[in-house]
């Protein structure tokens, strides 16, 4: 790949922007040394205005994402994509969250350019357990853990069971759920189906993936450990 559709395609601009940047000698290897646009490409020896370049394709990421935020980049408020560097909505292949956080759930979130990753992740045969902690308006039944563990419990409006979930009671009104499948708003609805209200929602893990000490509004490129770690559940 030439070196001015690798700078553009890492979302530095278009590919004339890029030609305009290699002209005016922002374009350099590690020593400084200026360089050209029909230069070899070495992704980890350019630097633009003397920075490293953006990760290359093939990234993973997570985010702690906080409450408020959107995953989708039509949304006129705030979107998780305003917690990345800029240049990472003009990236090709399209940087695309790995699933969704509604607005009003925090948490692990992640990230990919990798479209087989990506679908390996949310595959439904992937059955990654995915674990949240819920705030609950009223106090936990007594019975909640037997009936999400049941395999037989229906959200309104669905024709086919949920799969079994583990619910860790932690006190009367905070419970850790895990579940093996993402059904659109599934942990709120799963509380509704048995008279309860979530407050709040916090994603902690997804596989044997967590967010460790990563804070909240913060974003961390996911190496070859952490992603053997995301399909190897704790």
């Amino acid at each position: 790949m030439k070196l001015v559709k690798h700078i553009a395609n890492l979302g530095y601009g278009s590919r004339k922007d890029v030609q305009w940047m290699f002209r005016e000698g922002r374009i350099t290897d590690a020593a400084g040394e200026v360089l050209y646009a029909d230069d070899p490409l070495d992704h980890d020896n350019v630097r633009v205005d003397g920075e490293p370049l953006d990760l290359p394709p093939g990234l993973l990421l997570m985010l702690n994402k906080p409450v408020g935020y959107t995953c989708s980049m039509k949304d006129p408020g705030r979107i998780v994509y305003d917690l990345l560097p800029p240049r990472f909505r003009l990236r090709s292949p399209t940087l695309s969250t790995v699933g969704r956080l509604d607005r009003e759930t925090s948490g692990l979130l992640l990230f990919t350019d990798d479209g087989q990753l990506l679908h390996r992740i949310i595959s439904p045969k992937s059955k990654l357990p995915k674990v949240y902690l819920a705030t609950l308006a009223d106090d936990l039944r007594g019975d909640d853990a037997a009936i999400f563990a049941s395999g037989t419990l229906m959200l309104d409006n669905e024709t086919t069971p949920l799969l079994p979930a583990e619910l860790e009671v932690i006190d009367a009104c905070h419970a850790r759920l895990t579940l093996h499948e993402g059904r659109y708003h599934q942990v709120r609805r799963m509380f509704a189906a048995v008279g309860n209200h979530v407050e709040a929602l916090h994603r902690e893990r997804i596989g044997g993936l967590g967010l460790d000490d990563l804070p909240e509004g913060q974003w961390r490129a996911l190496d070859a450990p952490h992603q053997q770690a995301l399909f190897a559940p704790a």
